[in-house]
């Protein structure tokens, strides 16, 4: 009969090959979209994705489907713990990496304004354009600072100097789209320390198995 701790490590380890997925499937579709036409609705978060470490994501996940792999001997061994050691090791290896991404994104939100400007000012005329649509407003800080992109929205610079510059609403759009990107690698790194613990609780309770059985092996030797 599988004992409850067994059912928890393998319910436990294929959520973590499912994070790996997750992140996998988020670090493609955001390549994808990145190579996308540039649209007011796409713009704001296609510019912010280009800032995240998407290809250290895809390898991340890569070493966490291998980690899975590696998990998969030592359930089908009940009585041998290198599998094990193994998968432990590259689940701490795993949950480093993503929190080093994590952390990333995290230092991008603590200087999220000065990292904008610098964007707006190497993007090209359409780009700002449709940043200016996204959030009706005009230029980054103001309306001449820099220039406001002549559009629909600010279609001359009385009406710019009226709406504001993008500063404030594209700032709040980053903390928030940031936010949730790191605190779901937070959330995954958790995860991992979970499956460690579960590692390491199969671990000593093969070590104890083991240690009853070479008793009973001595026992037995004894009665004969």
């Amino acid at each position: 009969m599988v004992s409850k701790l067994m059912m928890v490590f393998v319910a436990t380890d294929i959520v973590f090959a499912l994070c790996g997925g997750l992140i996998m499937g988020f670090a493609l579709m955001s390549e994808q979209n990145m190579r996308a036409t540039p649209t007011k609705e796409n713009v704001a978060q296609n510019l912010l994705l280009d800032q995240c470490p998407l290809t250290a994501a895809v390898v991340n996940s890569i070493f966490i489907f291998v980690t899975f792999l590696l998990s998969l001997p030592a359930l089908f061994l009940p009585q041998n713990r290198g599998w094990l050691r193994a998968q432990g090791w590259l689940v701490v290896f795993c949950a480093t990496f993503t929190l080093g991404m994590g952390l990333a994104v995290w230092a991008e939100t603590l200087q999220t304004r000065k990292n904008l400007s610098v964007l707006w000012g190497r993007e090209s005329p359409l780009v700002q354009s449709l940043l200016q649509q996204k959030f009706n407003c005009c230029g980054y800080f103001n309306a001449t600072t820099p220039r406001f992109q002549v559009d629909d929205v600010c279609t001359n610079l009385l009406v710019a100097q009226n709406k504001g510059g993008c500063i404030g609403q594209f700032s709040s759009f980053a903390n928030g789209y940031l936010d949730a990107i790191f605190t779901a690698a937070f959330g995954i790194v958790a995860l991992d320390a979970v499956l460690l613990l579960c590692v390491a609780m199969v671990l000593k309770y093969r070590q104890e198995q083991e240690r009853y059985r070479h008793i009973d092996e001595k026992n037995g030797m004894r009665g004969l």
